[in-house]
């Protein structure tokens, strides 16, 4: 069968409980690290991390990993340098620890979309941070849905870098629209091969937002390219930030004829006025993962989050038994994102 075919339960093998996975999670996504703990039949180490008086982080591993292969669950998110902060100081911890191998899980890295600079004088902090974890002794990076891929060669250490589209397009494929009734919509035409690969899984047409962002963090969906009358939309993203992108486009496509909308996205920022704008927007459904927690009772009802769990399990097993991750997740190198 193929991968892309695949469900989640289809891509969970048995893995060996007694295999000495050492896995250890910081404070930004407790739950997300307990559900891949769960999945992987084992346990989150003990690890003391708190605050000082003054906000300063410490942290002390309860449990010697001397030898260890080590692996380490810590998303970007936010407050982002506080949780970026931590993860550099719990690596530098086990590597005074003498673990063999240090791997930073990042479901969602922070920083990435200052990636290269687009006017004088700028930042390029995916990179900055790339620097960070290696000088703080990680070994090893497993990351999902970077912002861009080029952010893979800005580490002289190892980066496995996986996507959470099986879980979006098995979903998406379990509402039984018809392809024909189905338009993939990229956001922006920086997102059209992203959405090309989602068009081509779910046999679907392809229609792009043409964008504009005439102020920082501003978006202005200005037009549609392609056929979206009386079909059903459903928008490919990375990210959700303000949600500024997705909900202006998202009533430029019901002006534009479309039935419904549907947004699909990795990775749940939503800062600011993103909950009240999709909570007000004509999307049907907003069907997010769960790199980033959320707090399910605060969203509205059109916000679906999924798990990513499996996935990462699945990856960090392959990783630690030493067999290969991109012969389960290698299909997404037809995607050039």
């Amino acid at each position: 069968m193929a991968l892309q075919e695949q469900t989640l339960l289809q891509l969970e093998r048995s893995i060996n409980p007694t295999h000495d996975i050492k896995l250890f999670a910081g404070r930004s996504n407790p739950k997300l690290a307990q559900e891949i703990a769960e999945y992987l039949g084992t346990t989150i180490g003990p690890m003391l991390v708190k605050n000082f008086a003054d906000g300063e982080i410490y942290v002390q591993v309860k449990e010697s990993v001397r030898g260890d292969d080590v692996f380490i669950i810590q998303p970007l998110c936010n407050p982002v340098n506080e949780n970026l902060m931590e993860l550099l100081i719990i690596i530098d911890a086990f590597k005074r620890a003498s673990a063999k191998t240090i791997t930073a899980v990042i479901p969602y890295y922070g920083y990435a979309r200052q990636d290269r600079k687009t006017s004088g004088r700028e930042a390029i902090t995916a990179k900055l941070v790339a620097d960070l974890l290696t000088t703080a002794g990680a070994t090893r990076v497993l990351a999902m849905d970077l912002h861009t891929g080029q952010i893979q060669g800005f580490f002289n250490i190892l980066v496995d870098h996986i996507f959470a589209t099986s879980i979006l397009v098995n979903y998406m494929k379990t509402l039984n629209i018809s392809p024909d009734d189905m338009v993939a919509v990229s956001p922006d035409t920086g997102g059209v091969q992203r959405t090309r690969y989602f068009s081509k899984e779910l046999g679907c047409s392809l229609a792009i937002i043409d964008k504009r962002r005439d102020k920082h963090n501003e978006a202005i969906a200005a037009n549609v390219i392609g056929d979206v009358k009386d079909k059903i939309c459903v928008m490919f993203d990375d990210i959700i930030d303000t949600a500024g992108t997705i909900c202006e486009a998202s009533k430029l496509l019901m002006a534009e004829g479309a039935k419904e909308v549907y947004v699909c996205a990795v990775h749940p920022v939503f800062s600011g006025p993103a909950v009240d704008r999709i909570a007000s927007s004509p999307i049907k459904e907003c069907i997010v993962t769960n790199t980033i927690p959320l707090d399910m009772s605060k969203m509205p009802s059109n916000v679906k989050q999924l798990s990513v769990a499996p996935l990462l399990g699945q990856a960090i097993s392959r990783i630690h038994d030493d067999e290969s991750v991109s012969s389960l997740f290698g299909f997404e190198k037809e995607m050039s994102v």
